[in-house]
């Protein structure tokens, strides 16, 4: 799904939200309050939280009954990239090596899983 590109962002809420409906599906509200943990937020604030979502592109409703299920349009790729690519820029001077780099240093990632990301860049290479 192609995103509006001044509506890309997501605040911690949304996020949260999104995350939800990504790993459970289609939920009601009240569904969406009983997945986080306590104290929970008020259901007036998760409702308008996917309201905004809904107005941004991201959500959509299903009418029940008298009550809406909401659902994700966007899918976790439309967000990932860019949120990549402002941490790297933010913290690591824009140099994904550095941010590789810091990874490793902190032990976060294993010498085999490094070196399945070279042979994956390498035979990207290969095709291009």
């Amino acid at each position: 799904m192609a995103l509006k590109q001044k509506c890309k962002k997501l605040t911690e809420k949304e996020t949260q939200i999104m995350r939800l409906l990504w790993e459970n599906g289609p939920m009601f509200v009240r569904e969406m309050l009983e997945h986080y943990e306590e104290p929970r937020p008020h259901f007036n604030t998760v409702s308008t939280t996917v309201r905004i979502l809904e107005d941004k592109g991201f959500v959509a409703h299903e009418p029940v009954g008298s009550s809406h299920r909401y659902y994700a349009l966007a899918q976790p790729s439309d967000f990932r990239e860019r949120s990549l690519a402002e941490v790297v820029k933010s913290f690591f001077n824009n140099s994904y090596a550095s941010a590789v780099s810091a990874l490793a240093e902190e032990e976060k990632i294993s010498v085999d899983e490094l070196r399945n990301i070279i042979a994956m860049v390498e035979e990207k290479n290969k095709k291009d």
